[in-house]
């Protein structure tokens, strides 16, 4: 008779020992992170050998209860992961455990605020709404109030939707838990039994009634904050809780007098236990225990990297990368930061944790070369354009800029997933007319070192007689445009506008005019056809916006998918352009703040809109998956 073989069981890891593991790993170098997780790290180490000291310990069963509730009853709701078990990655486990695990001396949880910062795309809101769940749900505490808050509600819904959904995906948490509002549009989530609620924060939160009183407040992106109102609001509903928990997730920003700044500033000296040293830098560990309640994470990069040029350190600034987020995609902004310098701070702050404040040149002529073409606009004679009009002061530069598709080409995109996918995207030629008082421009040459008689004497721009632009030329030159093509849309923005119409008036013109704005805090109004489009399709329908157009016209012009005609009065207002950017990364061109006359370029830009917005109203922009 054989002998039977008893198969060896590995014991499955405790909480404790995967937040070691985690930290191990990253103080041994096997796991790539950054100065400020690699104090956070030794903090826990500290606080395991000394922390007793104080009153704290750790509770193995209560980190391995929210373990199990993210593993074993949520379920992810998107994507790749859709309908998969929340499996916690060691850097989740090492943040979601020592909030949990760490107790006071009287069983009470340590730690009161979290600070995590981390690029975007590394799962923050999906791990936030699985602690507000876990707050609502599974914390005992009767009558929970989680809120999420952010600077503006829309924002706030997005972390509260990544609940929803999860719940949905959940067979055990759908049937214990209430919406309000369709599927779609819930504004909250309540668990009857324990009298708790789930709820995105709204302006009016605590201005009537008795005011909010939180178990977990999740904060998200903490850097668009214009102050700390809402979140002192609400903290000072903590009064009535026993282990309340602010929880704080950010992208790095770019206001160091902002609310955001005086956290990350506090949470890197709290990880290091250090009150002096200057946060900006990698701060030298050692280990006071200066704050016991507040948690820190805070993603950065060391002194001297440089994730434009190498790759080997993107991971301290995306602890998930190769998992919710890939190289291929940040390769891919990369590439997009060295070619349009004025992405570069940007991405810098929003994929690799860099605080950023400088302004930078929109364009660079590596991106635009490949561009410039000498074709002749008379090859679209009959087809359909688009015409962008910058109405100039009145010894400036006038342009209008024109924009015809020409076809369709694949070209190599990333999915919401970081997905390598292949595209098919429209394409166009551009080009432009310009014009600059004659009379004057000789002197104004001189003054704003611009070769205006070079250029009008080569044919790039008009110079009629006059020490002002009349707007009669360019309206006769619509006019002209309007028997050889077919104007769908004339974008234009209000300035000087009332003075051109009476000239176009006069000339009979009639062309469908649409407002365009200038900058980035105005959208213009929807036209009818846009506002039927959007209605059949189920879309809320807007109006013409600079940042928009902006954001399109790069994306052509990255994916080489716009000829520009060669003309050195647009080369140089390209090449002069400086971008101003909201804390909401809506960008535009600063007239004021570029280095040369930038008309062209901003006419360009709403050419460019007009044509794309005609484009989407009628057929996606993105046509179809290859």
């Amino acid at each position: 008779m054989g002998t039977a073989t008893a198969t060896k069981i590995q014991p499955r890891l405790s909480s404790l020992d995967r937040i070691n593991d985690y930290a191990e790993g990253v103080l041994s170098g096997a796991i790539v992170a950054g100065p400020h997780v690699r104090n956070a790290c030794r903090r826990h180490f500290d606080d395991l050998e000394k922390g007793a000291e104080r009153g704290l310990w750790f509770d193995v069963e209560a980190a391995d209860r929210v373990f199990g509730f993210f593993e074993n009853v949520l379920r992810l709701s998107e994507g790749q992961f859709e309908g998969l078990p929340f499996q916690l990655h060691p850097s989740q486990a090492f943040i979601v455990g020592s909030l949990f695990g760490w107790k006071r001396a009287d069983g009470t949880r340590r730690f009161r605020r979290a600070y995590i910062e981390q690029g975007k795309g590394n799962g923050k809101s999906p791990m936030a709404g699985g602690i507000g769940l876990y707050g609502m749900l599974g914390d005992g505490e009767a009558g929970a109030q989680v809120y999420a808050a952010a600077a503006k509600r829309e924002q706030a819904g997005i972390l509260f939707a990544d609940a929803v959904k999860m719940v949905r995906a959940s067979p055990a948490l759908a049937k214990r838990v209430e919406f309000s509002g369709g599927p779609g549009r819930e504004y909250n989530m309540a668990h009857h039994a324990s009298g708790s609620f789930f709820r995105p924060v709204s302006r009016d939160t605590g201005k009537s009634g008795s005011g909010p009183r939180p178990h977990f407040v999740l904060a998200d992106e903490v850097h668009e904050m214009p102050d700390g109102k809402i979140l002192e609001m609400l903290e000072r509903g903590f009064k009535f809780r026993r282990q309340p928990l602010l929880f704080m997730i950010t992208n790095s920003g770019s206001d160091r007098n902002s609310i955001c700044w005086a956290e990350h500033e506090w949470a890197v000296r709290v990880a290091a236990g250090n009150r002096e040293d200057n946060p900006d830098n990698a701060i030298a560990y050692l280990g006071e225990p200066i704050d016991d309640a507040t948690f820190s994470y805070v993603c950065s990069l060391d002194e001297g990297d440089d994730p434009l040029n190498d790759p080997s350190c993107w991971a301290k600034a995306n602890p998930l990368l190769g998992v919710t987020i890939t190289e291929e995609y940040l390769a891919g902004v990369v590439a997009q930061a060295k070619n349009i310098p004025a992405k570069q701070n940007g991405i810098l702050r929003l994929h690799f944790c860099v605080w950023t404040d400088a302004d930078a040149a929109w364009m660079s002529r590596e991106a635009l070369e490949p561009l410039l073409a000498d074709f002749d606009p008379a090859e679209h004679k009959g087809k359909e354009i688009s015409v962008g009009l910058d109405l100039s002061q009145s010894r400036d530069i006038t342009a209008a800029a024109f924009v015809a598709k020409t076809g369709e080409v694949e070209v190599e995109g990333i999915d919401k997933d970081g997905q390598v996918r292949r595209l098919v995207k429209p394409t166009f030629d551009a080009w432009i007319e310009a014009w600059t008082p004659g009379d004057t421009m000789h002197a104004r040459a001189d003054k704003d070192k611009i070769p205006y008689p070079v250029w009008a004497s080569q044919g790039f721009i008009h110079a009629p007689s006059g020490q002002s632009i009349s707007y009669r030329h360019v309206a006769q030159t619509l006019v002209e445009y309007a028997r050889d093509y077919k104007i769908r849309m004339v974008a234009y923005d209000r300035y000087a506008y009332r003075r051109f119409e009476e000239d176009a008036a006069e000339l009979g013109l009639t062309l469908p005019f649409v407002e365009h704005p200038q900058g980035g805090t105005k959208k213009g109004k929807p036209t009818p056809e846009m506002e039927e489009a959007a209605k059949g399709s189920g879309r809320v329908a807007e109006g013409l916006w600079f940042p928009g157009s902006l954001r399109l016209l790069e994306e052509a012009m990255l994916e080489g998918r716009v000829r520009l005609k060669r003309n050195p009065v647009l080369i140089s207002a390209l090449m002069s352009a400086v971008v101003e950017q909201d804390k909401w990364d809506n960008r535009w061109l600063a007239k004021q703040r570029s280095f040369n006359k930038i008309d062209a370029a901003v006419a360009l830009v709403m050419a460019f809109g007009a044509a794309n917005a005609m484009q989407v109203e009628k057929k996606p922009l993105v046509m179809r998956w290859i």
